[in-house]
């Protein structure tokens, strides 16, 4: 910035996290597996998420992705699928007329795993439920963050956020009971963390921030 030049306003921003928030994990019914997606025909939206994307970025928010990726580090998938499914989610996004303007992704694991690339076996600042995707996320993107979101399903998600100071918004399937005590911020494995808000379905948590009524 020169001499005289005015900084621009910090922007307000909802950081999403990826699989079981934007899309569905990859299930295996044979083999009982559950895991993350990790080619392009993998990615299926869960209920409610175009139509909660678009009423955020209508309602004026930038949009970005913050996503624990650690396939490479155990051995399970090469970076390049990680970097090819990313790149067509992006598209697909795109295709539906919203706009991410910047994904974030930890490759990392602090354990790794067979055959996973040692380079990337750290225990990083990057992988939630630390705050360090978020924190660049905030200051490459000049946003606020007393009006910034992380949006999330799992605690990690809720941590990381609180760590780097924003909103937090679970994204919770009812039914599943084990999320309860971290809903109502009654964990007693860690300090107490408690969601700003909480909704079964994307497109809820989207029309409480947009509608500003939290």
């Amino acid at each position: 910035m020169t001499l005289g030049e005015i900084s621009p306003p910090p922007r307000r921003g909802v950081i999403l996290d990826r699989d079981g928030t934007l899309i569905d994990f990859v299930r295996d019914s044979d083999l009982g597996s559950v895991q993350s997606a990790f080619h392009p025909s993998h990615i299926r939206f869960l209920p409610g998420v175009l139509e909660g994307m678009r009423s955020l970025s209508n309602a004026g928010f930038v949009l970005a992705i913050a996503t624990n990726q650690p396939g490479p580090a155990k051995g399970q998938i090469p970076m390049r699928a990680v970097e090819t499914t990313h790149r067509a989610l992006l598209d697909r996004l795109r295709a539906e007329g919203i706009e991410i303007a910047q994904l974030e992704v930890c490759t990392h694991h602090p354990d790794g795993g067979p055959g996973g690339d040692p380079n990337l076996i750290v225990n990083c600042e990057c992988r939630k439920p630390k705050p360090g995707m978020l924190l660049t996320l905030l200051r490459d993107l000049n946003l606020d963050p007393t009006q910034t979101w992380m949006v999330g399903d799992s605690l990690a998600d809720v941590q990381a956020g609180h760590a780097a100071g924003v909103h937090t918004a679970l994204l919770w399937e009812e039914g599943r009971c084990e999320f309860c005590p971290y809903k109502n911020g009654e964990s007693s494995l860690i300090a107490p963390i408690r969601p700003t808000i909480a909704a079964p379905r994307f497109d809820r948590l989207a029309a409480l921030v947009a509608a500003g009524l939290v």
